[in-house]
């Protein structure tokens, strides 16, 4: 099954749980990430990734009206609320990422270059809002290995763009089940008039995240600008809660409305098993510090939602030839 059609696979599961809504303010939310997006003939490092999620509308107490196995989803992860606050939402979510060296066309492990990995992950999240604050905890479940598909996604992809068939994937990290959890605070500081007449806002966030797939320490700042700012907390999808998925407190406006933003996040890594690798698999000199900047747009209208952002990370491992680039492009619908 290729990358595509899991993803299709995942919304058409989800789907119907959108129609049976407490209100009028949960979402769907599709996501593409490629480093072609970012810098035109690349193909490295993180490679390409896709993502799916249901977001619940906006919850004030035990959801009477959600379907019967999503209200007991709800109830059952009731341990992950751990922010205070009178709304909350829950999300459900799918995400499948590649991993590759930069020369594709090498079969045997390049010592100098990362290794081939491949990730699948189903996620559970709790956010809560408090005002201009929220606290998202996630929890994840999935695989790291080839049976997360990653090989036959990628030369499913390239087939269909007229691109070489990557021939080291033999040689990627090996199978191991994964759990990830992680807790992260976002602060919002309310939006005011900026030049000419528009809005800016500014976002805050603190988090860490632990497990056998990545340990790490992460914190950063968005800013944005534009027209009709949403009430949310941020716009950049790479960051938790900050993809135009938490509780909000407005209407959607039929008019087109646009905004941009920038960000800016630090993180001090203590495992990334794509890097590390693990059962003696390929690995290299992973650094402990890494930070990545981003630029993007947003466009709304209704109840669409269109972003593009574009992303630079300083390197992640000794001798690493580039910086990774990469772009990703978020595709939400409000119901």
């Amino acid at each position: 099954m290729t990358r595509h059609a899991l993803l299709a696979a995942t919304l058409l599961a989800i789907a119907p749980l959108a129609q049976a809504s407490c209100g009028d303010d949960g979402r769907v939310l599709l996501r593409s990430d490629n480093d072609v997006y970012g810098q035109a003939g690349q193909d490295e490092n993180y490679s390409a990734g896709a993502y799916a999620a249901w977001i619940s509308p906006t919850l004030e107490s035990d959801p009477g009206c959600l379907p019967a196995g999503i209200a007991w989803l709800d109830r059952a992860t009731g341990w992950l609320r751990w922010g205070r606050g009178d709304q909350r939402n829950l999300v459900l979510d799918f995400h499948h990422a590649l991993y590759t060296p930069r020369d594709g066309l090498r079969a045997d492990i390049d010592p100098d270059d990362r290794p081939y990995a491949s990730t699948m992950l189903l996620g559970l999240a709790q956010q809560v809002r408090d005002g201009d604050q929220l606290a998202v905890t996630r929890l994840q479940l999935g695989m790291v290995g080839p049976s997360a598909q990653g090989e036959m996604a990628q030369d499913a992809l390239h087939h269909l763009f007229g691109r070489e068939r990557f021939k080291g994937w033999d040689n990627q990290v090996g199978d191991l089940p994964l759990v990830q959890f992680s807790h992260d605070r976002l602060w919002r500081r309310a939006a005011a008039n900026g030049w000419f007449g528009l809005e800016s806002d500014r976002i805050h966030y603190l988090g860490a995240t632990a497990g056998n797939a990545r340990i790490q320490g992460h914190g950063g700042v968005e800013w944005r600008l534009g027209r009709g700012l949403p009430d949310d907390f941020g716009s950049n999808p790479m960051h938790a809660g900050a993809d135009g998925s938490a509780p909000g407190t407005r209407a959607p406006v039929a008019a087109w409305q646009w905004h941009v933003f920038a960000s800016l996040e630090g993180r001090g890594i203590a495992r990334d098993i794509t890097l590390d690798g693990h059962g003696g698999s390929h690995s290299v000199d992973r650094r402990d510090f890494v930070a990545e900047a981003g630029l993007g747009v947003v466009l709304t209208h209704g109840r669409w939602r269109l972003a593009y952002g574009h992303y630079r990370r300083s390197r992640e491992f000794a001798g690493q030839p580039e910086a990774p680039v990469y772009g990703s492009f978020t595709l939400g619908y409000r119901f």
